[in-house]
């Protein structure tokens, strides 16, 4: 599998923010909660409800695919 430099600086960042917490989820968590609250350009939106039922549900979706009009 190739090595993927982006992924790779993720995994870099989360090993350095972790064992900076000693690896305390409950730190890390506080910590990342603590960041977000800061943040200004967070959006607030009301969830969406699908028009079509959710797979998760129970029922299945199907997609109905139209000829494009000319």
């Amino acid at each position: 599998m190739r090595k993927d430099p982006i992924v790779a600086e993720i995994h870099k960042f989360r090993e350095a923010h972790a064992r900076k917490f000693n690896y305390d989820l409950d730190a890390i968590f506080d910590d990342l909660q603590q960041k977000q609250a800061k943040r200004k350009n967070l959006a607030s939106l009301p969830p969406i409800k699908p028009a079509v039922p959710c797979a998760a549900e129970g029922h299945a979706v199907y997609r109905i695919m139209r000829p494009a009009k000319t």
